[in-house]
């Protein structure tokens, strides 16, 4: 009888254990989806069209050596043919603020053109994605490029795959 109790005592406290509460988990938001249009060129992620970038390379800034690629950035395209950067995640990120409420990576993006099967000189840009940290949600606050705010988010906007689109 005594093995009948600890046994059932046993099964509850497990049950109990393993019970969840969604209200402590924190959501992830980070995902973004890079597009890089110009005036006269509205992909220029488009390898095949006349004055698009032909490949590019990405390198954290804040990683642990001076060469840290951050490989996680594939080229993705759209069912309408436009070509993006997908974003996942894979670069360092900082804390931006003494709290711990912001955080913030910093990337240079390098972009290949060939124009008439001539390289033309390579250009690196700064990617900063700054992220907002709160017990509830992780999430992507602003994105700037070549210290420019290209995209913003408001506390408390649902999560989403963040677009961000580049005009150079």
């Amino acid at each position: 009888m005594k093995n009948i109790f600890l046994y059932i005592l046993l099964l509850s406290g497990v049950v109990i254990s393993c019970g969840s509460d969604d209200d402590s988990l924190q959501r992830i938001d980070q995902i973004l989806n890079i597009y890089m249009k110009s005036d006269t060129n509205p992909d220029l992620l488009n390898a095949k069209k006349s004055g698009s970038f032909t490949s590019f390379s990405v390198n954290d800034m804040l990683g642990d050596k001076e060469n840290s690629p951050v490989t996680t950035m594939p080229l993705r395209m759209r069912q309408d043919s436009v070509f993006y950067i997908e974003y996942i995640g894979g670069a360092q990120r900082k804390k931006f603020d003494s709290a711990g409420t912001t955080y913030y990576s910093r990337m240079a993006l390098t972009l290949n053109r060939t124009v008439n099967n001539a390289p033309q000189p390579v250009v690196t840009d700064i990617l900063e994605i700054r992220y907002r940290n709160t017990p509830e949600v992780f999430q992507v606050s602003e994105v700037l490029y070549n210290n420019k705010s290209v995209f913003t988010k408001g506390a408390g906007t649902p999560n989403s795959i963040n677009n961000v689109t580049i005009t150079k």
